[in-house]
């Protein structure tokens, strides 16, 4: 008996999964940035060879162009695989206390890397080394109390002994972390930009500790990667800014740790951190709106443990004291650099093109990527102020937590777009505004497709670092 099997008929192939609205408009949000590095880059080359009155090499970046390989380039490309190819998957499956530290050995590996394209010596031992830069007055700092109580004296182009650009342009602070260095024995500039990389690689988990406090565990997660292998690393290493953005990165931490948590040690801590970065750069006082933010999304805490505030406050003012006692006028400061950076530079480069030009530098240290999220998180606020309006409790609403998030983002931007508007910011922003861009990163969480947006991510700078040389 011969039995017939019943044909199956093959199942018709699944179609593509179409993309959704939200994935199209960000594609729109990413191309506009990319319109806008394009016509950052056509205009300002035409004002610089027609007026030139830019001042930097290669508009908008301070730079030149140079297309040329490194020993940093195997490492580069190895770290930018091995993450766009596992970073994903493993920042939502390993355990929280190892995402941290493994972030933090992966930007490492990825600001020294880049870096080393250059070369040892030029992208690392010389940067903080050359005339405008902090090592250059080391030895003037032979007495720190007689130094801090003349330090304005020497912030004008015209006053005797002026001070060298960076260190005119920030308070001494600054200029008193190398000096410490120095004392310790980490002499030069090898010491100093390890210690600039090393240091400036910590806001990212710094980042991912306060994204966990306000809005959960999800988001911090699924940002990760996107913090670890950030484009800004091109200028991280290596940049005194770098350690500027970890100083302010961990003050923020620090105070949504000690709000969520209820720990006093840590507002003290927090506090002490944000009177540092004041007085490690004069735009950094910013970050107010970014604390504002932390505060906002955590005030039924601060309803309910107000002392909270007291080490906070107590701690913010330990450093401005320590200066005003030791003889720096942190306001005089201010004002006369002021009339400095309109002795330079700053009083040629027209302002009608850095103030949107600016923008264009910050899409170079944030990526397409950060555009699209922003996009997402202006949709997310737009929808409704319900998400923010609750508590940063862990339970897992994803619309809270997106929400949540998409505001400490958009604090973060509107602190950069008041920089932008001062005029005080004309150029070299992809350095100065380091700080900055650590806080816009968070918004690549928002997106799907995280590994398409994380490949656009690790190209940026691949490209921009094997054809710029860059510096400031």
């Amino acid at each position: 008996m011969i039995r017939t099997v019943p044909r199956t008929e093959p199942h018709p192939p699944r179609p593509a999964p179409r993309p959704s609205d939200g994935d199209r408009y960000d594609l729109y949000a990413a191309a506009a940035a990319v319109l806008l590095v394009t016509a950052a880059v056509l205009i300002g080359h035409h004002i610089q060879d027609t007026r030139h009155t830019l001042s930097v090499g290669w508009p908008p970046v301070l730079g030149s162009w140079r297309p040329h390989v490194g020993p940093g380039t195997p490492a580069a490309l190895l770290v930018a695989v091995l993450t766009v190819a596992h970073g994903p998957a493993l920042s939502v499956r390993i355990p929280w206390r190892v995402l941290p530290p493994l972030a933090w050995v992966t930007s490492m590996a990825w600001i020294f890397s880049l870096a080393l394209v250059d070369g040892p010596r030029r992208g690392i031992a010389v940067r903080l080394t050359t005339r405008n830069e902090y090592l250059q007055v080391i030895d003037r700092f032979h007495d720190v109390p007689a130094a801090l109580g003349g330090f304005t004296q020497h912030i004008l182009i015209h006053s005797p002994g002026n001070w060298p650009a960076h260190v005119a342009g920030h308070p001494p602070a600054a200029t008193l972390t190398f000096v410490l260095l120095d004392r310790l024995g980490l002499r030069g500039g090898g010491w100093a930009g390890v210690w600039c990389i090393s240091v400036g690689a910590t806001a990212c988990v710094a980042v991912l500790v306060a994204v966990r406090a306000l809005a959960g565990e999800r988001p911090a997660r699924r940002a990760a990667p996107f913090l670890a292998v950030a484009p800004a690393a091109v200028w991280m290493g290596t940049s005194a800014d770098a350690y500027f953005a970890a100083v302010a990165a961990w003050a923020v931490a620090l105070l949504a740790v000690a709000l969520t948590r209820g720990s006093l040690r840590a507002a003290a801590a927090s506090g002490l951190l944000f009177g540092l970065t004041c007085y490690l750069s004069y735009g950094l006082t910013l970050f107010a709106f970014i604390a504002v933010a932390v505060l906002f999304l955590c005030r039924h805490e601060v309803r309910e443990r107000p002392l909270l505030l007291a080490p906070l406050l107590v701690g913010a003012t330990v450093v401005p004291i320590a200066f005003t006692l030791a003889g720096f006028d942190w306001w005089e400061g201010y004002h006369l650099l002021v009339v400095r950076y309109y002795q330079g530079a700053g009083g040629t480069r027209p302002y009608g093109y850095w103030v949107w030009a600016n923008l264009a530098c910050t899409v170079l240290i944030t990526g397409p990527a950060t555009a699209a999220g922003l996009r997402r998180g202006g949709a997310v606020l737009a929808n409704g102020p319900g998400g923010v309006l609750s508590r940063p409790d862990g339970s897992g609403d994803r619309a809270s937590a997106d929400s949540r998030l998409a505001l400490l983002t958009a604090a973060a931007l509107l602190a950069l777009l008041v920089a932008d508007l001062s005029g005080m910011s004309k150029a070299e922003t992809e350095r100065i505004w380091l700080p900055f861009a650590m806080w816009l990163l968070p918004a690549c969480a928002l997106l799907t497709r995280h590994r398409a947006w994380l490949a656009a991510q690790v190209a940026l700078p691949l490209l921009l670092n094997h054809l710029l040389l860059t510096g400031w």
